[in-house]
């Protein structure tokens, strides 16, 4: 009996987990960009109280093992990196990226980060005008340059195409290319990418170096919008019927320890 009290108690332990992390996507309901979690579990280990014997030859012995579970665990939180609707706000400072890839964005001058949040602003800089994060983070152009709007073009006449590509309408009502565009990168493996808060994330081993799209190799180039957002992809409906589930699973839980409780209890008196 003592077996179920830690078995049910790693239950309990697991779904207020469960819990935690979907209080943090109800949360992040309606953040530009971000991406649901969901946790995985698994089994801990079994013992083994007798093990399977069978004898085919003779049509003896046991065909099945004897043994017990020893409860779950949370082993992973994965990500659902499918995209989020997208909202129009008709400010020519957002953009939104239909496709798997990423803006890239510059923390330190040693450090590059990547997001799907285009809520972007205009933040005065020596040469004129830098398109950067709600943060102050620089938006890198496809030469890992911070993109920089000249002090002598005016932002109301920049464009930029589904390929992230900078125009700017000319005084002959032409469009001149600005010289750079924006940098898009995918991952072979997004799911291994580091969330470190803000709406950012940072390349690891598990996720792979970043794929420039336009230089490097990958399977679909991406396409821009601007005057859009993309949503969170969180769906505010299954997040409450997986808290009922956590909700359930933990009472029951709860309630398989009560009752060893209460059959220790009855263990105990009879020695009376």
């Amino acid at each position: 009996m003592m077996r179920s009290l830690w078995t049910a108690a790693s239950g309990m332990s697991a779904q207020q987990f469960f819990v935690d992390n979907i209080s943090h996507n109800l949360a992040n309901v309606n953040t530009t960009g971000f991406k649901r979690n969901r946790v995985e579990f698994q089994s801990l280990l079994y013992q083994t109280m007798r093990r399977a014997d069978l004898d085919p030859a003779n049509l003896t012995g046991r065909p099945v093992n004897l043994q017990v579970g020893l409860g779950v665990r949370p082993v992973a939180v994965s990500r659902d990196f499918t995209m989020g609707s997208f909202q129009r706000t008709d400010n020519m400072q957002d953009f939104a990226i239909n496709g798997t890839g990423f803006f890239a964005v510059q923390r330190t001058p040693d450090e590059i980060l990547y997001t799907r949040d285009g809520s972007f602003q205009l933040s005065p800089v020596a040469d004129g005008l830098m398109l950067a994060t709600s943060l102050g983070y620089a938006v890198l152009s496809a030469d890992g340059e911070p993109i920089i709007i000249p002090e002598d073009v005016n932002w109301n006449f920049v464009d930029v195409d589904d390929s992230g590509t900078f125009w700017v309408v000319t005084e002959d009502n032409e469009m001149e290319d600005m010289g750079f565009s924006f940098m898009l990168a995918q991952f072979p493996n997004v799911q291994g990418l580091e969330s470190v808060g803000g709406n950012l994330f940072t390349p690891t081993a598990a996720s792979g170096a970043a794929l420039i799209e336009g230089e490097d190799d990958v399977n679909q180039l991406s396409i821009m919008f601007r005057g859009y957002l993309e949503l969170s992809n969180v769906s505010a409906a299954t997040e409450m019927v997986d808290m009922i589930r956590a909700h359930r699973a933990y009472d029951l839980n709860s309630r398989a320890i009560t009752t060893s409780d209460e059959m220790l209890q009855t263990a105990n008196g009879l020695k009376r």
